[in-house]
């Protein structure tokens, strides 16, 4: 009895044995065919795998890496980091300090985050340099730190990146040509019309006058006679309203501040609207480039406030501060929505931040129970005699 007592039992490790083995062998192979599958997936990869040590010697490389550095995985394996991606190529933080990750000599403030900030230079085996961008992990292994550098080529994008920059800083000064140009154009023919049909519309007045003075005829051509000078008056006006909104005379008689007055007052009287102007005559004492544009986005800001706001109120501040004119312009109207500020129809607000780019300033419009329009402009050097 005894006997088949422990017979059963040593079968029956046997099978426990044999179940445990046939587990552990199961879970190896699995494991075996992950590592494999990982293999795969990494050797295929389209974006650049290197894995080095704390030396910074690269360890694994993968075939796109090869392929991005022009050269093969047998010759990167082993090789130091130092031969693609060179120290001095390395992205520096804005205090000069070289940005390190363990001893790899670059660090990403988050790993596995995928940033142009992380953006080092490349050096491939001809010796041309190209820009690259990517995520470093890290994997501690046996006690030592094994570092996964995942890297993209991004010479393309940069050189459409550039490509659209030029193009935008070409707009930009065509931008700021095309404003030239008009308000040279509106200059003179404002001129023209002031000058030209100004003067004889009021020498045809002066003529009218005498002619009536002397005219011996009926009640008929007395009447008649009144109502050509009641239409010359209103040419006369609507004359000078048109030259004025072409170029107006006080930005050339009496410079900006004054300029500003008028067309503070005129707002004033079409709108009913309570304005305000806080500014002084010396520090508004600019060339005629600043002070037209200023005239125009002060003018372009009162349009929209007098269309758009629902204000009772505005105020205007301009304000020298060393080498830097501050400009508010403040309504207490219904506010401006944040996404009417960058509607493609809204050119009002366009043409604000065109003329204050084009004199590299800066302009940041806020609703705060209104709409408040601030720039900041750098104003040119006094010139020297």
């Amino acid at each position: 009895m005894g006997r088949r007592i422990q017979a059963l039992f040593i079968l029956s490790a046997l099978a426990a044995a044999s179940r445990l083995s046939w587990r552990m062998g199961w879970s190896c192979a699995r494991s075996a065919a992950m590592t494999k599958r990982s293999r795969g997936i990494i050797r295929h990869a389209t974006d650049a795998i290197i894995s080095t040590d704390e030396r910074q010697h690269i360890l694994q490389v993968n075939p796109s890496a090869a392929a991005m550095f022009g050269t093969t995985v047998r010759a990167m394996r082993g090789a130091p980091l130092q031969r693609y991606i060179p120290r001095d190529q390395r992205q520096r933080l804005e205090n000069g300090a070289i940005q390190y990750f363990g001893n790899t000599g670059i660090r990403m403030r988050m790993k596995g985050r995928r940033t142009s900030d992380y953006a080092v230079t490349g050096l491939k085996a001809t010796g041309q340099h190209f820009p690259l961008e990517g995520t470093i992990s890290s994997l501690n292994e046996n006690g030592a730190h094994i570092y996964t550098i995942i890297l993209r080529d991004i010479t393309e994008r940069k050189q459409v990146q550039e490509q659209l920059e030029q193009s935008y800083s070409q707009l930009r000064e065509l931008s700021a040509a095309l404003q030239t140009i008009r308000e040279e154009e509106r200059k003179h023919i404002a001129r023209e019309l002031h000058d030209d049909l100004g003067q004889l519309l009021a020498t045809l007045r002066g003529d009218l006058g005498l002619l009536q003075r002397h005219s011996v005829n009926g009640a008929a051509a007395r009447k008649l006679q009144a109502g050509m000078d009641e239409l010359l008056m209103t040419a006369i006006t609507s004359l000078r309203r048109i030259a004025g909104n072409l170029r107006p005379r006080a930005l050339d008689e009496g410079g900006l501040y004054f300029a500003l007055e008028s067309l503070r007052q005129e707002f004033v009287e079409r709108n009913n609207i309570d304005c305000t102007l806080d500014a002084s005559e010396e520090e508004l004492a600019l060339d005629d480039a600043y002070s037209t544009a200023i005239f125009r986005i002060v003018q372009e800001a009162l349009t929209n406030i007098a269309r758009h706001a629902q204000a009772r109120t505005v105020a205007l501040s301009l304000h020298r501060q060393d080498t830097t004119l501050h400009i508010t312009i403040h309504d207490d109207g219904r506010g401006i929505a944040e996404t009417d500020m960058d509607k493609a129809s809204s050119f009002g607000l366009i043409g604000m931040r065109e003329r204050v780019w084009a004199l590299h300033g800066d302009i940041a419009i806020v609703s705060d129970g209104g709409t408040r329009i601030m720039i900041r402009l750098p104003l040119p050097p006094p010139e020297t005699a």
